[in-house]
């Protein structure tokens, strides 16, 4: 390790200099933020390059199908392999990918290589992500869960965790800033790697090793980052349970109707955030260059509006798990209606807005749920579930929503707003 003075000031019940947790955090953050901003201008580089939006959405999602089969692996690796070393496998993992992606879609841009072919070499480099690039928030968890008192582990690690949903805002935000004349809409690929490289590089220089050093802390599988997965609670309970169980199954009578209200509304949502970028072109008639920037006003409003109720409105509401369910598929069900018959931008960033809040209350609504239909002793087992439950919906939900896309731009929301509405009827029932 380098010789570099760092500031020794602990963070609050833990053995790590806030350098330390700022190492960890970035490291977290700029995958999060890397990934919402390639899907901010993934729509317009699609029909740049004149492939089927459809087949966009294939190769996009491929990586979070790797992400969610592979994410429980690396959790486990992380408590027996050093965790720095984990790290820096997932944020390899982020920068090769995104190189390599920005390097193909440059191709493709600029007629190189023919719209098959780009894209099937995109989701191919976009698995490389989806593979390794689940490494990092397992192994930054059990880093920092080692190193924190158990009384300040739950604080500690979820203040980690907020990173994936600071991300969400960031990336969007910056990715215009970086579509740049010479490369054009890949640009904030590039951007996005260069910064992970600095991020790498300063973990190896200042992060201490802990080869041979493990200690109790584990870290836990998280959701494939994007703005439909915030964080629930969920992989922090599976971070500091007594101990690692089996997964329990979502047939199990105490959490069923939990996971399945999860699913179901995860599906709504999964779909309705793939097509959403087409739909703002669509909507506003603008041509793909040009695109990346109300696509990325109306993703940053989703972002906020969920972090708004998770961070603002549901501390201070106070609500039931069940009313979490019901509540927010009718507030979902009201932005998805003004999303479908939006005709402007104001209109498009009032209903993602209003749908991201009322997903907001969904998801931490069946976590709840779930979590308080088990015991202590079986937290780690339902956080798996809980886990699963979060990533499932882009196996299909995207290509169901870009199938539907494809007979009506309309179509997709219409549907997600009668199962949301279905949804808020049934989790009546919950409990």
């Amino acid at each position: 390790m380098s010789n570099v003075p760092v500031k020794r000031q602990k963070v609050g019940g833990s053995a790590l200099t806030n350098l330390h947790f700022l190492l960890l955090y970035a490291a977290m953050l700029v995958a999060a933020a890397g990934n919402t901003a390639l899907q901010s201008v993934m729509p317009a580089i699609g029909r740049a390059i004149g492939i089927a939006d459809f087949w966009v959405a294939i190769a996009y999602t491929w990586s979070a199908v790797l992400w969610v089969w592979l994410a429980p692996t690396w959790a486990e690796k992380s408590d027996h392999h050093g965790r720095k070393a984990l790290t820096q496998l997932g944020l390899v993992g982020f920068i090769v990918s995104m190189s390599l992606c920005g390097l193909v879609l440059i191709a493709g841009l600029k007629g190189w290589t023919g719209p098959a072919l780009t894209f099937l070499l995109f989701g191919l480099f976009r698995a490389i992500y989806g593979a390794l690039g689940c490494a990092t928030p397992s192994a930054t968890q059990a880093y920092l869960a080692a190193r924190t008192r158990r009384s300040a582990r739950t604080a500690q690690l979820s203040a980690l965790s907020s990173s994936f949903g600071l991300g969400t805002i960031v990336g969007p935000a910056l990715a215009p800033l970086f579509v740049l004349p010479f490369i054009g809409l890949p640009g904030p690929l590039f951007a996005f790697a260069l910064i992970a490289l600095g991020v790498a590089l300063a973990i190896q220089w200042w992060l201490p090793d802990d080869r041979g050093k493990l200690g109790d802390g584990r870290g836990a599988a998280m959701s494939y980052p994007s703005l439909a997965s915030m964080i629930t609670g969920a992989s922090v309970r599976a971070a500091t349970a007594p101990q690692r169980q089996k997964r329990l199954s979502w047939r199990d009578g105490r959490i069923g109707q939990w996971i399945v209200a999860g699913v179901v509304a995860g599906h709504a949502q999964a779909a309705t955030l793939t097509c959403i970028g087409f739909f703002i072109i669509d909507v506003l008639r603008i041509e793909p260059l040009g695109a990346e920037q109300p696509i990325a006003i109306v993703m940053m409003a989703g972002a906020g509006g969920t972090l708004a109720a998770q961070w603002g409105l549901i501390p201070k509401l106070g609500l039931a798990p069940r009313a979490l369910i019901v509540w927010g598929s009718l507030i979902a069900a009201l932005g998805l209606g003004v999303t479908a018959v939006a005709s402007d931008l104001y209109g498009l960033v009032l209903g993602f807005g209003l749908a991201s809040i009322g997903f907001g209350f969904t998801r931490p609504g069946f976590t709840a749920g779930a979590s308080l239909a088990v015991p202590l002793a079986e937290q780690g087992a339902v956080a798996g579930v809980i886990t699963s439950a979060n990533g499932i919906a882009y196996v299909i939900a995207p290509a169901a929503g870009m199938a539907l896309y494809a007979l009506d731009p309309h179509l997709p929301f219409a549907i997600a707003v009668l199962v949301v509405v279905a949804l808020a009827w049934w989790g009546r029932k919950l409990g």
